[in-house]
């Protein structure tokens, strides 16, 4: 990997680790456009950079992420139901990745559903406060997600928004969950993957980690202002347009594995 596709990818996580338009599906995307080879190394930069693109949640909601123990308790709630079933699924949840038609489809059917989900939970609540049983069918719903292709995102955002919760708000908890959910399966991936980490590659990752963290950080704050005024037709569209790409990447003969 070049200091350039390195920098690339951290800016297409950084973008896309947040937004309804899944990271998986662009990433394979990338590679496939880059002329890249997957590796150990890269499996590893892939998933390292994701505890940058955490701290960019961390930092911009600081005072409301170290809040009470009471958001701590339902983050706990919320992230029980992927903990539980990661656990379980793990193998066939990572051997979905070596099939990028799943990946594809996924991307074009959640497009979609994004296309009609502002019709669908058009009711908010005056009431904004998540309770427990709020945080776990949200939870639930972010199991979805573990089809590649699907979006963590688009699946939290939708399950908040199901609860009658508003745009903004279900795409805030989206994010405050991300970071149990991301750090737990980056962490264990990247236990998988540490041999490939070395001395002369650590430069790497960390630049890789400051500017998904800047690039995340940029796309919170912007999809946040977007989506309160527009909502989700635009990602529903971005979708489709996405996993139609891929599968003609696939049609050309590009191996866009990422496992």
């Amino acid at each position: 990997m070049s200091w350039i596709e390195a920098i690339i990818i951290a800016i297409v996580e950084g973008i896309t680790e947040f937004l309804p338009i899944s990271s998986t599906g662009h990433m394979m995307l990338t590679e496939g456009i880059l002329g890249m080879k997957s590796n150990d190394f890269i499996q590893a930069f892939i998933i390292n950079i994701q505890f940058g693109a955490i701290l960019s949640v961390v930092v911009l909601y600081w005072k409301r992420f170290f809040q009470s123990w009471d958001f701590y308790f339902k983050l706990f709630v919320a992230f029980l139901p992927a903990a539980v079933i990661g656990l379980l699924l793990s193998d066939y949840i990572d051997s979905l990745l070596e099939n990028v038609y799943v990946v594809a489809i996924m991307l074009i059917l959640g497009g979609i559903v994004l296309l009609f989900v502002d019709k669908w939970f058009n009711n908010p609540s005056e009431d904004q406060e998540i309770s427990y049983l709020t945080a776990l069918k949200i939870g639930f719903f972010q199991t979805i997600a573990m089809i590649p292709g699907v979006s963590r995102s688009a699946a939290t955002i939708v399950g908040g928004m199901s609860q009658r919760l508003t745009r903004k708000t279900a795409a805030e908890f989206s994010f405050f969950l991300a970071v149990p959910t991301m750090f737990a399966a980056s962490g264990y991936k990247l236990m998988k993957n540490y041999e490939a980490i070395n001395t002369d590659n650590i430069p790497m990752l960390i630049v890789g980690n400051i500017v998904a963290f800047i690039v995340a950080m940029i796309a919170i704050k912007s999809f946040i202002t977007y989506l309160t005024k527009h909502g989700f037709k635009a990602f529903g569209y971005y979708r489709i347009i996405v996993g139609v790409a891929i599968l003609v990447f696939i049609a050309l003969g590009y191996d866009l594995t990422i496992d």
